[in-house]
């Protein structure tokens, strides 16, 4: 860990006020080490993986890390804050601050020393010696494992703890790539133990777990060593698979054979979760294991006394998009599920899309009438290329409700949810459902998989359910219900709800487009957010979508790129009113407003909700609006500006972002200029004006 942090990396009187200053502070320490190539884009990378989970940890501990192409080597930074800054820890603010920054191809090796810290920090006696360091070249040191804690040291701590918690974070493999468990010999691990299902009177009480992050840095390991300290606590033996950026040590079989109970704690989807299956299961979040490792042993352990083996794949939490513990409410799951399909039915609409809109921008609108390409292609000839594009654009399209269906019943029961979702996603469309009955067949899929995995079954028969029995039974039970019981009034309902949007006009149209752009501006990129743009996308998610499905997701797009346009023009013209930090998020939020990403606008909404959220709301409520009236059309659901040339009426698409942003600048100027400031604050913001003025002459100063 030497080459990764330094005294010059150390920050022990860390001044930040915010989680987004404390990580600028710490990345511009890293930059002026060469470590870090563009400042601005690697804080991106931070506060992107901010946004999928919060960093701040029990015990006054924040670790903000990434995997950025801007880092040049592995590299970490520490700081130590005296008044804490909020990482969204249950326990409150953050006094030790770790900026992890790997770069995007790092090694196993340098990943495994950054594990290994991570481990580290779930130790007492380190964090002590942290918060006690009088110097930054102690503190460097500490971390590096060059120094051992001296209370580890009075109570007969070894000076290898660093290395025997490197060798901890990666253990011992066997020969077939495999992990034992901890403590255990590599010859031991294979030796199959009887009983799979109940712990006996001669051995303690085993688990297994399987532990994954986004980022795989930090959280993974962490939540690992949580495990590992409070089995030992409990009297339990765990094996953790960490499945980290590292790649992952495969628990050996006889392992997983022999435990009695099996722990996920997860936020990214669980690799060969089939090994697991038939085992007592807690599946949860990732900080849950971190958090209250000892109530997840308690509870799976008074499954395993329940006798309730259960099938592995049915956790109740989307794979993909599972952020919470098993907790939480039925909407909350249920949003989720929806969600884990849209994500995965996206990238086929903007595919499919960007390719009709192409084909019909050089072959002309009749171009959805040209011959098939196997038929007629003539190399030289821009009418035969136009009609490609458009027929691979329309083959795209043929994947949408079934990639949604499917993967809807992926989100609730994992793998074997896959083929009945795609089935009833099929017969969705030869139905004529459309987005609505993919919708169902989804959640009828999840559901009915779910209930099947519910059901105990012999040992005999587990490894043919999920390739043969589960496949074969959900889509029969699938398809007789969508064919025979709910399908043709799907269908019905989908023919009103389209007939409905073709019958939009005038005012109607208009307040439409109002109510759809409050609603992207609300919670940027939240869940009201999500409802409107899947709306916008489920109108477009066709061949040949309709003039008013069209005009909707222009609607959308254009009030989803006020917000942050906004906040940047908004820091252009008064910077005076914001921070420094915020008028350096104002030169990202350009970029980012400009290709329709409305969570460029959160930093702002967070330190001031009061103000900005109202302010954008308003002015993409009149984006909304004007796109409807003027008649603008899109037939791609993403890519900003980036796709204006493909837009219907683009003159006047780009008149409605204009008039939405300068509203919304107009109103969050006028009102943080009418907010009250104590002498305190007035002082402090004219001395950051002064400071912000030094490095940019341009920059008034204002008194």
């Amino acid at each position: 860990m030497s080459e990764m942090i330094t005294a010059d990396l150390v920050d022990l009187d860390l001044s930040a006020d915010t989680k987004e200053a404390a990580a600028r502070a710490l990345a511009e320490r890293m930059a002026a080490r060469g470590r870090v190539t563009d400042l601005e884009g690697f804080l991106a990378d931070v506060a992107a993986r901010e946004a999928q989970m919060p960093t701040g940890l029990d015990g006054g501990i924040g670790i903000p890390h990434c995997r950025s192409e801007h880092v040049t080597v592995p590299t970490l930074a520490f700081g130590r804050s005296a008044r804490g800054i909020d990482f969204g820890a249950p326990d409150g603010p953050a006094d030790l601050i770790f900026l992890i920054a790997a770069p995007a191809g790092a090694d196993d090796a340098h990943l495994t020393i950054l594990s290994s810290l991570a481990r580290q920090l779930m130790n007492a006696e380190f964090t002590s010696a942290l918060r006690s360091a009088d110097d930054a070249a102690a503190a460097a040191a500490l971390i590096r494992g060059e120094e051992a804690p001296a209370a580890a040291a009075a109570s007969g701590g070894s000076e290898d703890s660093a290395e025997a918690s490197a060798a901890a974070a990666t253990s011992d493999v066997t020969a077939d790539g495999t992990a034992p468990a901890p403590g255990a010999r590599v010859e031991d691990a294979a030796a199959p133990v009887p009983g799979a299902t109940g712990a006996s009177a001669e051995r303690p009480f085993r688990i297994v777990a399987v532990t994954s992050c986004p980022t795989g840095i930090a959280h993974t390991y962490m939540a690992a060593e949580s495990l590992e300290n409070a089995g030992r606590e409990a009297g339990v033996e765990v094996a953790v698979e960490t499945q980290g950026s590292a790649g992952f040590a495969r628990l050996d079989p006889a392992v997983v054979e022999a435990a009695d109970g099996v722990i996920f704690a997860h936020d990214i989807p669980v690799r060969d979760k089939d090994r697991f299956a038939g085992k007592p299961t807690v599946d949860v979040g990732v900080k849950a294991a971190i958090n209250r490792p000892g109530e997840l042993i308690a509870e799976v352990r008074d499954k395993a006394a329940r006798g309730e083996a259960t099938a592995a794949a049915a956790s109740p939490g989307a794979p993909l998009e599972r952020a919470g513990d098993s907790g939480e409410g039925y909407a909350t799951k249920l949003r989720k599920w929806l969600m884990s399909g849209v994500s995965y039915m996206v990238p086929f609409v903007a595919a499919g899309g960007l390719l009709i809109a192409l084909g019909f921008a050089i072959g002309g609108y009749k171009i959805n009438k040209a011959p098939s390409v196997m038929d007629h292609f003539v190399w030289m000839q821009a009418d035969s290329w136009a009609a490609l594009l458009f027929q691979i654009g329309v083959v795209s399209f043929g994947f949408l409700v079934p990639v949604l269906a499917g993967y809807i019943a992926y989100g609730m029961a994992d793998r074997p949810g896959l083929v009945p979702g795609f089935v009833g996603g099929s017969i969705a469309l030869t139905i004529n459902a459309g987005f609505l009955g993919g919708l169902v067949a989804g959640l009828l899929a999840g559901g009915v998989v779910m209930t099947i995995q519910k059901v105990n079954i012999p040992a005999a028969l587990r490894g043919i359910m999920p390739v043969v029995v589960i496949p074969l039974i959900s889509s029969a039970v699938v398809g007789f219900l969508m064919f025979v019981v709910v399908g043709k009034p799907i269908a019905s309902a989908q023919k009103g709800l389209t007939d409905w949007l073709n019958g939009l006009t005038g005012t109607n149209a208009v307040l439409l487009g109002a109510l759809l752009g409050l609603m992207m501006c609300f919670d940027l990129g939240g869940p009201v957010n999500k409802v409107a743009y899947t709306f916008a996308t489920a109108g477009i998610a066709v061949s040949t979508p309709s003039d008013s499905a069209m005009k909707i997701m222009a609607a959308v797009m254009a009030a989803g790129m006020v917000p942050p346009l906004a906040m940047a023009l908004a820091t252009t013209v008064r910077g005076r009113l914001f921070t420094r930090t915020e008028r350096e998020n104002g030169k990202a939020a350009w970029v980012l407003g400009a290709s329709f990403i409305s969570e460029g606008a959160i930093p702002f909404a967070a330190a001031d909700p009061l103000r900005v959220i109202p302010a954008s709301m308003v002015g993409g409520a009149l984006t909304g609006a004007l796109s409807m009236a003027f008649g603008a059309t899109l037939r791609a659901p993403h890519g900003g500006i980036f796709v204006v040339p493909l837009i219907g009426s683009p003159l006047l698409y780009l008149v409605a972002i204009a008039a939405g942003m300068c509203l919304t600048t107009t109103l969050v100027v006028v009102l943080k200029g009418m907010r009250k400031q104590s002498p305190e604050g007035a002082a402090k913001e004219a001395a950051g004006a002064a400071i912000a003025a030094r490095n940019d002459p341009k920059q008034p100063v204002v008194a």
